[in-house]
């Protein structure tokens, strides 16, 4: 295991992670997710993975998959996804599906109201899932396309407040990361003090 070498080479303690659990972490205690118990931190970017702090620690589940989101199903008639499945919240919804299936970068995509209005309705299926399966505190958003900012969080928890009914009293409470693209990074401070 890559863990055990580098401990061997260097001689120091040494953990690891993916960025959507270390993205959590640093948004859970640094930005965004401060005093939101439990947060959902998603990144939305080339690719869908989400992170789930509770207590303020990063939760794994029993095999270390827990949050990866990218490849539920938000519909079934949509496109092929890599995995093989049709309509993957990541093939429906990811930068790098986006350009290939419209010809333009996500940035540029963002900056069309009616591509956006299109967009939101698949970016919120696969979010509610997450909000009626772990009833997060704050779900906050990472990665490229969140740079959108209100062009794209507006219309998102516009859509949102459609498609989860009132009588869930499920909390919808979506933020962009405070931290941006070191989110990451203040998460990897975070996870080697758990060392």
């Amino acid at each position: 295991m890559l863990t055990r070498h580098v401990h061997r080479l260097f001689g120091v303690p040494t953990i690891m992670d993916n960025d959507a659990n270390v993205g959590a972490l640093g948004e859970g205690r640094h930005g965004a997710g401060v005093g939101c118990d439990p947060l959902f931190y998603m990144t939305l970017s080339t690719g869908i993975g989400g992170g789930i702090v509770i207590g303020g620690q990063p939760y794994r589940g029993a095999d270390s998959y827990a949050g990866e989101l990218g490849h539920i199903q938000i519909d079934p008639r949509g496109p092929e996804c890599l995995c093989g499945y049709h309509g993957c919240f990541e093939r429906m919804c990811c930068g790098l599906w986006l350009e290939r299936d419209h010809g333009r970068p996500a940035r540029d995509l963002m900056d069309d109201p009616g591509f956006v209005a299109g967009y939101v309705v698949n970016l919120a299926r696969g979010i509610k899932a997450v909000i009626m399966l772990l009833n997060p505190a704050r779900v906050v958003i990472g990665g490229g396309i969140a740079k959108a900012g209100d062009k794209l969080f507006q219309p998102l928890r516009e859509e949102l407040g459609r498609q989860i009914t009132a009588w869930s009293r499920a909390r919808v409470d979506i933020q962009p990361a405070a931290l941006g693209d070191d989110s990451v990074l203040y998460g990897a401070l975070e996870l080697a003090k758990i060392l």
